[in-house]
């Protein structure tokens, strides 16, 4: 299993990849999780808190094996670190050092590997090519698409082409795109640092230079609002890349957090929006992105025109153009976010 919230470390789509990557544990995660008689981490990120995921209410049944350098993390004084996991071996190094180690203890093996049951029926997809699956049918409004037939647009735009994906906003499902390098996914920031993706895509870019990938983000309205003004910092310097904004025209996230508590607290639910909703006027995102001197494009609503734009933007990119694409979505999660109102996902 691979986690969303780290960079690309497994081929996605290898038959002994468990899960769809996310931030959380899927369904099949879990499962896995639960039939297995030992679990190995390789400086797995909260690994207390992943395991609580699969046994919340009971101790660990099986052999846990931790490679990290996590405890030098733990201050008892400030309590500032994630729960001490259960470890019935622990390698204090680089989780690098135990695979070589591991591997040179295995030594060769068969090609053919046992499949796990399930492991690849990802919810949605109906068949893999090239470097990303394709998805469902899904359908669209005129004024806006689900995150899903955005990611779709993304995988048939970017078929073929070297990219890396250095930004994905918080609905996103980890069975939408197969990673197979490690440079074909980067990661997340820490602790939801909302406002970090125009950075991070922008940074990814710098480090990018001469290798002949593109740094390509999917990000959040929210998170292009709050960074916007590093797109002059690209232009300057000459970093070419692709903003893709899933614009559901509010913080949404925060939407779920208030709906919790009014639903706690007896409030009425219909003003979880209040002081979050982005419109009334509508922000235009490209001409923010003009302001800065990149490339803007849209606002696009149709996946059709996702994809022409997606095109447009990759060949600019190519002429050395910082662009950004606005891509209205619908308010909605398509991704195991940890728990919340699951009749209203939403998208950040």
């Amino acid at each position: 299993m691979t986690d969303l919230k780290v960079a690309a470390a497994f081929p996605t789509d290898h038959p002994l990849h468990a899960a769809p990557p996310g931030a959380y544990l899927a369904a099949e995660a879990i499962a896995a999780l639960r039939t297995a008689d030992v679990v190995l981490a390789l400086d797995w990120v909260d690994l207390a808190g992943t395991l609580a995921q699969a046994w919340p209410d009971a101790a660990v049944p099986c052999v846990v094996i931790n490679a990290t350098l996590d405890a030098q993390l733990a201050r008892g004084w400030s309590k500032d670190h994630f729960a001490l996991p259960p470890a019935d071996v622990y390698f204090a190094c680089d989780p690098d050092v135990v695979v070589a180690e591991l591997v040179a203890a295995l030594g060769h093996r068969d090609a053919a590997s046992r499949a796990i049951p399930g492991a690849r029926a990802y919810a949605g997809i109906v068949a893999s090519t090239a470097g990303s699956r394709h998805l469902a049918a899904v359908d669209a409004r005129d004024d806006c698409m689900p995150l899903k037939a955005l990611a779709q647009a993304v995988a048939d735009a970017t078929e073929g082409a070297s990219i890396c994906i250095s930004r994905v906003p918080l609905g996103w499902n980890g069975a939408y795109r197969d990673f197979r390098h490690p440079l074909d996914y980067i990661g997340l920031d820490g602790g939801g640092g909302v406002g970090a993706g125009p950075g991070l895509v922008i940074g990814a870019a710098l480090a990018l230079k001469g290798s002949g990938r593109i740094s390509l983000a999917i990000m959040g309205d929210g998170d292009f609002l709050m960074g916007v003004t590093a797109l002059w910092t690209a232009v300057h310097y000459g970093l070419p890349c692709l903003m893709i904004v899933a614009n559901n025209r509010s913080f949404y996230n925060d939407e779920r957090h208030q709906e919790r508590v009014a639903i706690i607290r007896g409030r009425p639910v219909e003003n979880k929006g209040i002081g979050q909703r982005i419109e009334g006027p509508d922000i235009d995102l490209a001409a923010m992105a003009r302001a800065q001197g990149a490339d803007g494009i849209g606002p696009v609503t149709t996946p059709d025109a996702l994809r022409a734009a997606i095109v447009d933007g990759l060949r600019r990119v190519a002429d050395g153009a910082v662009v950004v694409i606005d891509a209205r979505v619908l308010p909605g999660y398509d991704a195991n976010t940890g728990g919340g109102v699951q009749t209203a996902r939403r998208h950040k």
